[in-house]
């Protein structure tokens, strides 16, 4: 409940002077006073202001400090709903320097608020070592719900999603990206994966190289105005891609899950050279696999013709 008149003045004198800002700051903000210290995890919109929550607003007006990415991209929502409180930046470049004086802050009884340029602080964003050293010591932490972009672009690709794997940016260097596609050809999910607009359609190659049957989607500038998804098999997309002049707005990869025979086939090869074409038709058959099934999957693994590893599996079943 809003506090009174009376209540503000009683906890301002229980508190000490110096906390009655921040107990106004909680009446104008429309929500109660805090009891002792936090830090609010506060998401914020990942393109349109609008989607700001009424609490995402109320805990940023209550806040005695604000910790953000830059000041400037953060400045302008504070701008939009009339928010006043100090700012600090608290990027990846001064986050280690920040953690200490905003611990002592909160053990002071101070409610911190933390947010990113845009969606939730801590996925692909800085923010988790503030979580954990506040955790560490013992402090009172919570989460603000926001958008996600990972999430959104999900559900705008229209790809089964029941798994998925977030793994935000990927290498940049040639070699380290198809490396990474490589490892994580395995994951029997949908792979996520954050990209600038610049480097997009060397990204989108790369994927169509390592994973070329694979349905992909192309998301961006999510819930802006020009909102757009691109879908289609890596090599089409790649291409499509690559023919404009240029792509626009942050940018979410979805890479589609791999089928039961494109993932059984990859951890084959992935186990080649520890495991005998004998080994592998062996497990095969003790898991109940179909014989007709198997020599499909193992005459890929291991460069045979279908016939050549059905007689193989037929020598090894007599035995």
């Amino acid at each position: 409940m809003v506090l009174s008149d009376v209540e503000d003045r009683r906890q301002a004198l229980e508190l000490g002077r110096e906390d009655l800002p921040r107990i106004l700051r909680a009446k104008d903000a429309g929500v109660s006073a805090p009891a002792s210290g936090v830090l609010s995890v506060v998401g914020t919109p990942i393109g349109n202001l609008s989607d700001a929550s009424p609490r995402v607003i109320q805990t940023l007006k209550s806040a005695d400090l604000l910790l953000c990415e830059d000041t400037r991209v953060t400045s302008k929502l504070l701008a939009r709903f009339d928010v006043h409180v100090p700012l600090q930046r608290a990027d990846e470049n001064v986050l280690d320097q920040r953690v200490e004086p905003t611990l002592e802050r909160i053990e002071a009884g101070d409610r911190v608020a933390f947010v990113s340029d845009a969606g939730m602080p801590g996925v692909s964003d800085p923010g988790q070592r503030l979580v954990d050293a506040a955790l560490d010591r013992g402090l009172r932490v919570e989460v603000i719900p926001g958008p996600s972009a990972a999430i959104c672009a999900l559900v705008a690709s229209g790809l089964p999603m029941e798994h998925f794997f977030f793994e935000g940016f990927l290498p940049r260097k040639a070699g380290a990206m198809r490396a990474r596609l490589e490892e994580l050809s395995v994951v029997p999910g949908a792979l996520v994966v954050y990209e600038s607009p610049h480097r997009v359609a060397t990204t989108l190659a790369r994927i169509a190289e390592v994973l070329p049957d694979r349905e992909v989607a192309l998301v961006r500038e999510l819930t802006k105005v020009h909102e757009e998804c691109l879908r289609g098999r890596a090599p089409e997309l790649a291409a499509l891609v690559a023919e404009r002049d240029e792509v626009k707005g942050e940018c979410v990869v979805v890479i589609g899950a791999p089928t039961e025979e494109e993932l059984l086939g990859r951890r084959d090869a992935a186990s080649r050279g520890t495991q005998s074409l004998e080994e592998a038709i062996r497990a095969g058959l003790e898991e109940g696999e179909p014989k007709t099934k198997l020599a499909k999957r193992l005459a890929k693994s291991f460069s045979l013709t279908k016939a050549e590893a059905y007689d193989a599996i037929l020598r090894e079943s007599d035995r």
